[in-house]
């Protein structure tokens, strides 16, 4: 067998005098890539055993959807959808977030067998004019502007009709001010940008530089000190200034629910997906009542309250075809 790893002293060139040959790349340099190389597949090793241990805790709800149908089983389904990043992608402009007209077709097929209702941070008559279908419930500005359906419902147990709730209407003439002082504050800013969604603001930093985050939340809170009133969340590279009442999307659930009919009904089960902080408030609720299930649109392990996960919208738009 030839052996080709190796040359005899034989086989080698006669070294030029004067100069001195080194094996390259040096042993140091071979021993700290390897060390580097050993850091980085442990780093690995270690993500994969945390995403493994998430997903055993909230396992994907398309593969585990005949055991989802199993628990929703003679019981009323009544859907709850966050927008951006479940049923739209996550954009640097907000005003490009335009659902596809697969997952709008989606949506109507299962509002045509469940009451379904549209959960968002965003202003409601914004949300509507991306979803356009009349026959859904609406619940804008994390669920501080209710409304809907406007088109005639299908489903006998939807006792009200038409709904209409918000809670924070006394905090419109602030939220306007404000608005207008985060506007301005914040335009020297390049790529901040903020959204007045009726009853609540968005300051959005997605295209903004992150050396310069810092200095736009210290700018909002500089704004918002004297507004004791108001106060700060933060989403998906987004700062939310909203109402100081106790009013979420969770209670925006059990609104719904009431409405509907369903209050303290041991046969309906609610199904909510969203992607963000704020939809956390939702599966919290689900777990307190033990009915329903949350979903977490997610491609990373996050701490939830939702009891399974999905990837990506294409995967929320797969669970709402099937």
């Amino acid at each position: 067998m030839t052996k080709h790893s190796a040359f005899s002293a034989e086989d080698a060139a006669p070294a030029q005098t004067g100069r001195r040959f080194t094996s390259y790349p040096p042993a140091s340099c071979r021993t700290a890539a390897a060390q580097a190389t050993g850091c980085w597949l442990d780093a690995a090793v270690a993500r994969r055993a945390e995403h493994d241990d998430w997903m055993e805790k909230h396992p994907s709800a398309l593969a585990e959807f005949e055991s989802v149908l199993a628990a929703a089983k003679g019981k009323q389904v009544v859907m709850f959808l966050d927008y951006d990043g479940t049923l739209s992608p996550i954009v640097k402009d907000p005003d490009s977030a335009v659902m596809t007209d697969e997952m709008r077709e989606a949506v109507r097929g299962v509002a045509e067998h469940f009451p379904t209702a549209i959960v968002s941070g965003r202003c409601r008559d914004k949300v509507f004019n991306f979803v356009k279908l009349a026959e859904l419930y609406y619940a804008g500005s994390h669920g501080m502007d209710i409304k809907g359906p406007t088109a005639q419902s299908k489903h006998a147990k939807a006792k009200a009709e038409a709904v209409l709730c918000q809670p924070a209407s006394e905090f419109l003439p602030v939220i306007d001010e404000v608005c207008r002082a985060l506007t301005a504050t914040t335009a020297a800013i390049p790529g901040a940008t903020v959204e007045n969604n009726k009853f609540c603001l968005s300051v959005h930093f997605r295209c903004v530089q992150e050396e310069k985050w810092r200095a736009l939340e210290d700018q909002v809170r500089s704004v918002l000190k004297d507004y004791p009133d108001l106060h700060l969340t933060k989403g998906r590279k987004v700062l939310e200034i909203r109402p100081s009442i106790k009013w979420d999307k969770g209670n925006a659930l059990q609104f719904l629910l009431e409405a509907l009919g369903f209050a303290d009904s041991n046969n309906v089960f609610p199904i909510y997906i969203g992607d963000d902080r704020t939809d956390e408030d939702a599966f919290k609720v689900l777990r307190s009542m033990g009915q329903g299930i949350g979903i977490l649109v997610s491609k990373i392990p996050k701490e939830t309250s939702a009891s399974y996960s999905l990837q990506e919208p294409s995967e929320a738009m797969l669970t709402l075809i099937i």
